[in-house]
C-alpha cells in the first residue's frame, strides 16, 4: 500500500493580541478557500453540555479529551478501543450538521445517497451500504438516538437539532448496538435539560432555497430534582435546492374496457424550485434526579416533513446520446435540475394517495417516546431505555424521473417498540462484566399503486382506473437478544474484553398485487393468480456475534489496541419487490435475503502528545462480509429482486490529526486521510441494463444473463479521501467574541451502482464548507454566517439505470441505458441570528 504523507513547519507564535487575532482569522478564512487543499474537521470541541447545544468557549490551552458512549458506558474518546469521531454540540451548530446527509458532508467514509423510494436512503460506512431500492433492507450503519435504535432509511427526513453530541463508530458494532449495524453506528445524543435555565430563539434564512426557519429551547428546573427542556424548529423553503427544467407533457390513456378507446390528458410540469421543504419538529424531555444515583429521563418527540417533489435530487448525468432516452429534447449532463412531470390532474383526483392537483410530493410524519432509567449504585449501575416509535411515509412520484409517462404513489408506515435492561460491574477487582438484554417487536405496511404504458380501465375498481397494477405487503417482527461482556484488568496498563451477542429473531410477511390492469397480467402476477398470487415469508434467524479486544497504555497518554469484531445483520422479505413472470418461476425465493454477516480485525493507536498540543491517531482495519444484501433493479422489465452478493471485503487505513497550540488558545487544526478498498470477492451478478458480452455479461445462470463481479469495487466506495480545517475563536474587547472555521473534505472516484456499472463513475471532487460568527462573549447573543459546498460542486453518491431504458442486456448488440444519479447538495449559505437568556 502506497502511504501518504505531508510536511507543515511549525510557527511559534509568543504574543497576539486581540487585534493581531481578528487579523489571523480575516487572513485565515479566505486563504483557506483559496487552497485547494483536501479537508475535513475532527471534532474540536470538549465533553458537550448535556444542558443543551450553547456554542463552547474556546479551550484555554490544548486539546481537550471528548467524552463518548461507543461501549454503552461515558469514557474518555481517547481512552476506548473502538474507531469512532465524535462531534459536540457547539460543533454541530457551529458547522450546522443538523442532517444525517450533512454530518455524512463532513464526513470521510460516510456517506448518504437520498433516495425517492424503497427505503428512502443508502447509507455507507468504510463501502459498505445497501442500496436503497428496497424498503425491506434495513441499512447496514445503524442509526441510534438516545440509545434507541431507528432501523428505516426514512430516517434521514428527520431534522436532528438541539443535539448534546455526535458519534460516528466505524466498522461492525454489533455487542453493544446489536443486529444491523455491521459497517458501523451513528448515535445521536439529544439534550437534556440543566441545573440552571436556558432560554434560546434562533432565526435564520438560507439564501439558495430561500429557506426561513427558527428555533426554541426552554429549559427550567422544577424544584430541587426535577428538570424540563421544551425544543421546537420549524422551516419553510419558498424555493428549493434542484432546478426543475421538464415541459408540458401528453399522456393519452387507452381503455381496456371499451376497446382500447383513447383518452388525452395533460401532464404539466412539476414544481420549478424543489423540494420547497417546510417541516415542524418538537420535543419534550422531562427528567429526574434524586442525587442518589438514581436519574430517569423521559423523551417524547415528533416530526412532520413535508416536500414539492419526491425524487427532487435524481439528476441525469450520463446517457449515450447526451439526451435522455424517454424524452429528446431533455439534455443528459448532470447539475442541479432534473426533469419531471406532475400526475395529470384527473388521473391524480381518481388515484389513491395522489394529490388531487397532481402535485409531486413527499410527506413523513413520526413519533416517538423514551424512557431512560439509570440507576448508579455502588458497585453496580443499571439501566433500561424502554422506546416506540412510529413513522409513516407518503408520496406521489414521477418514477421514471425523466418525464417519460411513470407515476406512483405510496403509503407505507414502520412501527416499532423496543426495551433493553442493561448492568454494568464497578468492583474493585481486575474482572468486571457487562450484562444486557434486548426486546424489539416491529411491525411494517406497505402500499403502492404505479402508472404508467399509457393504460387506462373503466370497470376497474375504485381508485384503479389508471393504475397499472398495485402492491401490498407487511412484515411482522421480533426480536429477542443477550449478550455480555467481561473486562479484565490483567495489568495496571493492559485491559482484555471479550463479550458475544446472541440474536434471534422472526419475521412472517406477505407481498401481493391485488390490482393488475389486464393488458399487463402477463408481466405482473395478480392477487388472484393461481400459483405465486401472493406470497408469503415465515422466517427464523439466529446469531452469535463475539468480539475480543486487547488494549495497552504505555503512558497515559497513549494507548495501542486490537480487535477482533463480527456483525449481523438481519436477514428479511423485500417489501417492496415487484412480483414479475419475467424474472424467475421462484418469486417468493427472490423476495425473501439471507443476513449479511461480517468479521475481521482492527488495531489502532491513540495518542495524545505535546503536553495535549497534539491528538494523533492510526486505525487499520481488514472486514470481510458475506451475504452482502443487495437489491437489483432490472430497468428493462421494471422488476426488483434482492440478491445475497456472495462476500466482500473493506480493509484500509485511517489517519486522524488535530493540533491545539498553547500559544494560541482558541486556534484548533485537524484532518483525516483515508484509504480503503472496498471490493467484492466472490459475487455472480446480475449485469447493468444494456451490459453487453464484451463487457462482461458473458455468463447465464438459471437463463438469466450473469457477470463475475469479484474484485470490482462495491458501491459508494473510494479508495481516498481526505479532510483538513481550521478553527478559531478568541476575544475581542471585553464583550465581544469571534470565531470562524474553514473545512474541506476530498473524495477519490467511485462507482454509483452496487453491480460494477462503469458508466454510474463519480469523478474526484472536493467540496469546501466555511463559518463566521461573532457575539456577545457571555453567549447572549450570536450573529453567524454559514456556507456549505461554497464551490457549488455537482456529485453524485448513488445511481443507476433510469427505468425503462437499456436494451439487449447479454447480447452482442446491447443498446446502454441513462445513468440517474443521486445527487448532491448544491450550495447553500446560512445567516442566522441567536439570543439567549
Amino acid at each position: 500500500m502506497q502511504h501518504m504523507g505531508r510536511h507543515t513547519d511549525s510557527v511559534r507564535l509568543e504574543f497576539l493580541s486581540g487585534t493581531a487575532r481578528v487579523a489571523l482569522l480575516a487572513v485565515m478564512v479566505p486563504g483557506a478557500l483559496l487552497a485547494a487543499s483536501p479537508a475535513l474537521a475532527a471534532d474540536e470541541s470538549a465533553v458537550p453540555p448535556q444542558s443543551g447545544a450553547s456554542a463552547e468557549t474556546p479551550a484555554a490551552s490544548g486539546v481537550e479529551d471528548i467524552i463518548v458512549t461507543a461501549r454503552r458506558r461515558s469514557e474518555s474518546v481517547q481512552s476506548i478501543p473502538v474507531a469512532v469521531q465524535a462531534i459536540s454540540a457547539a460543533t454541530v451548530q457551529a458547522r450546522d450538521l443538523t442532517s444525517l446527509e450533512k454530518i455524512a458532508a463532513a464526513t470521510p467514509q460516510f456517506t448518504v445517497a437520498r433516495a425517492s423510494n424503497g427505503a428512502g436512503a443508502q447509507l455507507t460506512m468504510r463501502g459498505i451500504g445497501s442500496n436503497a431500492t428496497s424498503i425491506g433492507i434495513e441499512q447496514s450503519v445503524a442509526i441510534v438516538v438516545d440509545n434507541v435504535y431507528y432501523g428505516q432509511g426514512r430516517v434521514i427526513n428527520e431534522g436532528f437539532f438541539d443535539l448534546a453530541r455526535v458519534e460516528i463508530l466505524k466498522g461492525p458494532q454489533a455487542l453493544f448496538f446489536g443486529k444491523n449495524a455491521t459497517a458501523g453506528v451513528i448515535a445521536l445524543t439529544t439534550a437534556d435539560p440543566g441545573k440552571d435555565r436556558e432560554i434560546m430563539a434562533r432565526v435564520g434564512y438560507e439564501t439558495n432555497a430561500r429557506q426561513l426557519f427558527g428555533e426554541a429551547v426552554y429549559s427550567t428546573p422544577l424544584g430541587e430534582n426535577w428538570g424540563l427542556r421544551l425544543a421546537v424548529r420549524g422551516s419553510k423553503m419558498f424555493g428549493g435546492y434542484y432546478r426543475n427544467a421538464a415541459g408540458s407533457q401528453s399522456y393519452p390513456t387507452f381503455d381496456v374496457a371499451n376497446g382500447f378507446t383513447a383518452t388525452s390528458h395533460t401532464a404539466a410540469a412539476a414544481a420549478a424550485d424543489q423540494p420547497q421543504e417546510r417541516e415542524v419538529i418538537g420535543r419534550a424531555t422531562l427528567k429526574y434526579d434524586g442525587g442518589s444515583g438514581l436519574t430517569a429521563t423521559l423523551k417524547a418527540s415528533g416530526s412532520w416533513n413535508d416536500t414539492i417533489g419526491n425524487g427532487w435530487n435524481y439528476s441525469a448525468v450520463r446517457c449515450p446520446t447526451g439526451a435522455t432516452a424517454l424524452n429528446p429534447a431533455y439534455k443528459c449532463d448532470g447539475g442541479f435540475k432534473l426533469y419531471q412531470n406532475n400526475f395529470p390532474t384527473d388521473i391524480a383526483q381518481a388515484t389513491p394517495y395522489a394529490r388531487s392537483n397532481g402535485d409531486l410530493y413527499n410527506t413523513y410524519k413520526s413519533w416517538q417516546v423514551t424512557g431512560t432509567v439509570n440507576y448508579d449504585m455502588q458497585n453496580v449501575t443499571l439501566n433500561s431505555v424502554t422506546n416506540y416509535n412510529w413513522n409513516n411515509n407518503k408520496f406521489g412520484c414521477d418514477c421514471d424521473f425523466l418525464g417519460g409517462g411513470v407515476w406512483a404513489t405510496e403509503n407505507a408506515s414502520y412501527h416499532a417498540f423496543s426495551q433493553e435492561l442493561r448492568a454494568l460491574t464497578k468492583f474493585d477487582s481486575p474482572v468486571n462484566l457487562m450484562v444486557g438484554g434486548l426486546y424489539q417487536k416491529t411491525k411494517r405496511n406497505f402500499f403502492q399503486a404505479v402508472l404508467f404504458a399509457n393504460l387506462e380501465n373503466s370497470a376497474a375498481p375504485t381508485g384503479m382506473r389508471y393504475v397499472a397494477y398495485s402492491k401490498e405487503s407487511a412484515t411482522d417482527g421480533e426480536t429477542w437478544s443477550a449478550y455480555g461482556q467481561a473486562i479484565w484488568k490483567i495489568l495496571p496498563t493492559f485491559e482484555a474484553t471479550a463479550g458475544v451477542r446472541y440474536t434471534h429473531e422472526t419475521k412472517k410477511s406477505y407481498f401481493t398485487q391485488p390490482y393488475v390492469n389486464p393488458a399487463v397480467t402477463g408481466i405482473f402476477r395478480p392477487q388472484s393468480a393461481a400459483t405465486n398470487g401472493t406470497l408469503t415469508g415465515d422466517q427464523t434467524f439466529n446469531d452469535w456475534s463475539p468480539d475480543v479486544t486487547l488494549s495497552w497504555k504505555p503512558t497515559s497518554d497513549v494507548m495501542v489496541y486490537g480487535a477482533y469484531k463480527t456483525a449481523y445483520k438481519s436477514g428479511g422479505f423485500s417489501n417492496s419487490a415487484i412480483n414479475s413472470s419475467l424474472v424467475t418461476n421462484n418469486p417468493s425465493a427472490d423476495l425473501a435475503f439471507n443476513p449479511e454477516r461480517g468479521r475481521g480485525f482492527e488495531a489502532g493507536i491513540k495518542s495524545t502528545l505535546f503536553n495535549r498540543q497534539l491528538r494523533a491517531n492510526i486505525t487499520l482495519y481488514s472486514y470481510k462480509y458475506t451475504d452482502l444484501q443487495i437489491d437489483y433493479f432490472n430497468s428493462q422489465v421494471f422488476a426488483y429482486v434482492t440478491y445475497n452478493a456472495g462476500a466482500a471485503r473493506s480493509k484500509g487505513v485511517e489517519f486522524e490529526l488535530e493540533y491545539a497550540p498553547r500559544a494560541v488558545p482558541g486556534l484548533s487544526l485537524h484532518g483525516t486521510l483515508n484509504y480503503n478498498k472496498a471490493r467484492y470477492i466472490d459475487f455472480i451478478s446480475p449485469c447493468w441494463s444494456g451490459q453487453s458480452i464484451a463487457a462482461g455479461c458473458s455468463l447465464v445462470v438459471a437463463g438469466q444473463p450473469r457477470q463475475d463481479l469479484s474484485g470490482a469495487p462495491t458501491s459508494s466506495a473510494p479508495e481516498w479521501t481526505a479532510t483538513a480545517g481550521v478553527s478559531y475563536e478568541t476575544e475581542i474587547g471585553s464583550n465581544l467574541k469571534i470565531g470562524g472555521n474553514i473545512d474541506t473534505r476530498t473524495s477519490s472516484s467511485y462507482l454509483g451502482s452496487s453491480f460494477g456499472d462503469p458508466y454510474t463513475r463519480q469523478d474526484a471532487y472536493a467540496v469546501v464548507d466555511a463559518g463566521l460568527r461573532i457575539g456577545a462573549r457571555d453567549d447572549r447573543w450570536q450573529l453567524a454566517v454559514i456556507g456549505k459546498n461554497l464551490g457549488n460542486k455537482f456529485y453524485f453518491i448513488g445511481g443507476g439505470t433510469a427505468p425503462l431504458t437499456g436494451a439487449g442486456t447479454g447480447t452482442n448488440n446491447a443498446t446502454l441505458g441513462d445513468i440517474i444519479g443521486y445527487g448532491s447538495m448544491p450550495r447553500t449559505v446560512r445567516l442566522q441570528a441567536t439570543i439567549r437568556y
